[in-house]
């Protein structure tokens, strides 16, 4: 049974770097990054993060069906990076849960969040059995103003779940400040 590093933080407050940092002349790493280059913006920001990267990683892409793709990429590998939580969550919630957000309600949210936390099991589960380290990066949603909307009160509620079953699990957790990991776990 291997370790779970979760590492969580604000946006932009160093969550990836930190986590790539614990990383750092490791060449056996498998990084699964969630994103999806939607627009330039990102597609800039999954450039960076890319660039920054060891090459020789290896990169998977996906933000959904871990037990089905990542199991066949860890052989010969001692470390796991997803990055990152609540990307997966809002892709989930947006792409695959065919839920109409503008109406959708409490049931929906319920359904979408069950498909969620089914998603994060999966990894979690992966994670248990790898001999390595995994170690998971996700955004802290909740400690700012409450959204606006009902689709940014649902993916605030449903990321905060997601993380606390990561955290539970996790055997070291961290909160970023401002680049400066602060271990709470």
């Amino acid at each position: 049974m291997g370790k779970i590093i979760f590492i969580t933080g604000g946006a932009r407050s160093g969550k990836s770097r930190f986590a790539e940092s614990l990383l750092a002349g490791k060449d056996d790493v498998l990084y699964v990054a969630t994103a999806i280059g939607f627009d330039d913006e990102m597609k800039e920001r999954i450039a960076r993060h890319r660039a920054r990267r060891n090459s020789r990683w290896e990169t998977v892409e996906c933000y959904s069906g871990f037990s089905r793709v990542l199991p066949s990429k860890l052989a010969g590998r001692g470390y796991i990076l997803l990055d990152c939580v609540t990307i997966m969550v809002s892709n989930v919630m947006i792409l695959d849960s065919g839920i109409d957000w503008d109406k959708a309600g409490p049931s929906e949210a319920d359904a979408a969040e069950k498909k969620i936390m089914e998603e994060a099991s999966g990894f979690l589960a992966i994670a248990r059995e790898f001999a390595g380290e995994a170690i998971i990066v996700s955004n802290e949603l909740g400690m700012g103003l409450v959204p606006p909307n009902p689709l940014g009160r649902y993916y605030r509620d449903i990321a905060g779940t997601v993380n606390m079953k990561i955290a539970a699990e996790a055997d070291e957790v961290y909160f970023m400040v401002s680049g400066i990991p602060v271990r709470i776990k």
